[in-house]
């Protein structure tokens, strides 16, 4: 019904339009006054300065912190005349459905949705979602402000996006527009992005600003750890040195791959002291005490050491070798690593050179961890340990030594005991300690020997004896060897062995008592005890001394006879006593043995030229 009245009447307003169409007046206006323009005017009578000098101000814009406030007023839905950060921005089509996030997600719910993405690695979608969000409006109607938080996961997707160093900068920059201030994560993103073009320049401005920022953006162990890296990787040593000691002295904890490549670039340049240096005040933070190199850096690191003679580093390197043997054995399945007994020899022999008795126990400890009771060390370690306790003076660890090595090797064969022990050779280090200060020291050896044969567990070493003899020898005290060399079976119940009687036969030749060191000698052969080569060249020693080659040359025919070859050395000794005695003949007999056992004998020309050079006649010119 009421359609069909509202046909009729616009049907009638049409007839009536087509009929008289100028039979309705102008239309009058309801009020009766005048037209007043509506038109602005500028006002001529007021002052404009005058007026804002009187004037309230307004109140602060509530939209402040967002700089799309005006764009996001009227209009929610975002126009793309302009961008935050284009960075190919513009070239991508807009995804709906973020869009429709950007406009529902208040700041925690996009916090933890930037947080599942991060774990997924959706950096394009969390990239795009941000940008829309900050042109959306919440739920008062006011424009979207992100906090640090989350303009940071909006700065580490552009980083994974691969953004460079200067966007980023520009990224912190816009910053300031949101009322947001740049934290130490902040700058940490910006030094990633440094550090993947190598920029060490900007790094190091960037961290001096960091520095003079406020509290919130101190540089941390994550900012130290990004610049020292890039400078080592860039091979700016020195810089990085500087850096990674002034992180220490702040007490900031080094991560374990700067300080592997500390280790690698100061090892590499031979800069072990300063090495020496990092590793002390790194042990000296709490944070930083757990700091190790990898095995084959800390072995790399302690042959290094050895070379340049620097016990400190060389204990560091063993140190952490240690730590590692110690993981290893608490790891399940458990690894066992072991150090090589080799380099452990070469530590002890820096650690005699260097006087360095921390050296000696920390490489003992560890060659024992490494063994794990399952063998005993090689004799070169217990020679090597012997002569290092001997280089430092203290005989008593020295003896108490081999005492460990001749219990290892009990069981071993007599020959080879005695060769290992012998105190012409290996042990003559021991015998050079003994004798350092004559007859006082030789005197306290004995004595203490004599004191630790009485204990409960007696200790007797014929070996530790014939040091005693062979340092009395050194020092021309016959009496104190042959009291010793009496003492060995009176005193100590032990009896002597071959290197006894040479120790014995070298006292007596050294003094000129050549008639009783070939007593000694024939003594020996009576009670049935196998002369060696060097009772042999121990009685052509004490012939010569006495100048009569010909008794020496005898010598060597009966060590001939006896089944040994002579050495060079004896063969040249008498071969200079022969010229220096005129005695021809035996030097023609010597030069005989020599092409006989196909020794080269070499010339004596420049010995022989200072031999014959006339001083008096130097001297009256």
């Amino acid at each position: 019904m009421a359609s069909h009245l509202f046909s009729r009447y616009r049907i009638r307003i049409s007839l009536l339009k087509t009929l008289k169409p100028n039979h309705y007046p102008s239309i009058r206006p309801i009020s009766g006054t005048t037209f007043l323009s509506q038109d602005p005017q500028l006002a001529t009578d007021h002052d404009p300065s005058n007026l804002e000098a009187g004037s309230t101000p307004l109140p602060p814009n509530p939209a402040t912190g967002s700089p799309l406030y005006q764009e996001n007023w009227r209009s929610p839905i975002p126009s793309f005349s302009q961008s935050l950060v284009p960075l190919g921005f513009l070239n991508q089509a807009p995804a709906v459905r973020i869009r429709a996030l950007s406009e529902t997600l208040d700041m925690n719910s996009l916090l933890n949705m930037f947080a599942d993405w991060t774990a997924s690695q959706r950096w394009s979608d969390m990239k795009q979602l941000f940008e829309f969000w900050v042109r959306s409006l919440d739920k008062n109607g006011k424009p979207n402000k992100p906090d640090v938080n989350l303009y940071n996961h909006y700065l580490r997707a552009n980083l994974m996006m691969g953004a460079t160093a200067g966007d980023m900068l520009d990224l912190v920059a816009l910053m300031d527009d949101f009322s947001v201030a740049p934290i130490t994560a902040s700058y940490n993103l910006v030094l990633k992005a440094m550090h993947q073009a190598r920029e060490t320049e900007a790094a190091q401005k960037l961290l001096e600003r960091m520095l003079l920022s406020g509290k919130e953006s101190l540089p941390d162990d994550e900012s130290y750890d990004l610049v020292i890296g890039m400078l080592f990787l860039t091979g700016k040593n020195d810089e990085a040195m500087k850096l990674m000691d002034m992180a220490l002295k702040s007490g900031y904890m080094l991560s374990t791959t700067v300080f592997s490549d500390c280790v690698r670039s100061c090892v590499a340049r031979g800069r072990t002291d300063t090495l020496v240096s990092i590793i002390e005040r790194c042990k000296a933070v709490d944070r930083n005490k757990s700091l190790c190199p990898s095995w084959i850096l800390c072995t790399y690191m302690a042959e290094v050491a050895i070379q340049e003679d620097n016990s400190i580093l060389a204990f560091n390197a063993f140190e952490f070798m240690f730590k590692w043997i110690t993981r290893g054995e608490m790891a399940r399945p458990s690894v066992l690593l072991s150090v090589d007994e080799g380099l452990v020899v070469a530590a002890l022999a820096t650690a005699a050179r260097t006087c360095d008795s921390t050296l000696v126990d920390g490489s003992w400890m560890i060659l024992k961890r490494s063994l794990r009771g399952k063998k005993a060390a090689n004799p070169a370690s217990y020679i090597a340990k012997i002569n290092a306790y001997a280089s430092l003076g203290n005989l008593l660890k020295a003896f108490i030594a081999l005492d460990e090595f001749e219990s290892a090797y009990a069981d071993s064969e007599k020959e080879v005991v005695e060769e290992l022990l012998s105190p012409f050779t290996s042990l003559y280090p021991l015998v050079v300690a003994c004798s350092k200060k004559g007859f006082e020291t030789l005197d306290e050896v004995y004595f203490q020997l004599e004191t630790l044969s009485q204990g409960d567990t007696p200790y007797k070493s014929v070996a530790a004896l014939n040091c005693i003899i062979l340092g009395c020898a050194n020092t021309w005290d016959l009496d104190r060897a042959y009291q010793t060399f009496d003492a060995i079976s009176a005193s100590f119940g032990l009896t002597p062995n071959i290197d006894s009687y040479n120790a014995l036969i070298y006292a007596f030749g050294k003094v000129k008592k050549t008639s009783e060191a070939t007593r000694v000698y024939e003594h020996l052969v009576s009670l049935g005890v196998k002369p060696d080569p060097r009772t042999y060249s121990m009685l052509v020693d004490a012939h010569l001394i006495n100048r009569d080659p010909k008794s020496a040359l005898t010598v060597i025919d009966d060590m001939i006879n006896a089944g040994f070859e002579p050495s060079k050395e004896t063969l040249k000794k008498l071969r200079r006593r022969c010229i220096r005695e005129l005695d021809y003949e035996t030097d023609d007999h010597v030069e005989s043995l020599a092409k006989k056992f196909q020794i080269r004998m070499g010339s004596e020309n420049r010995r022989n030229m200072l031999f014959n050079i006339d001083y008096s006649r130097g001297r009256a010119q």
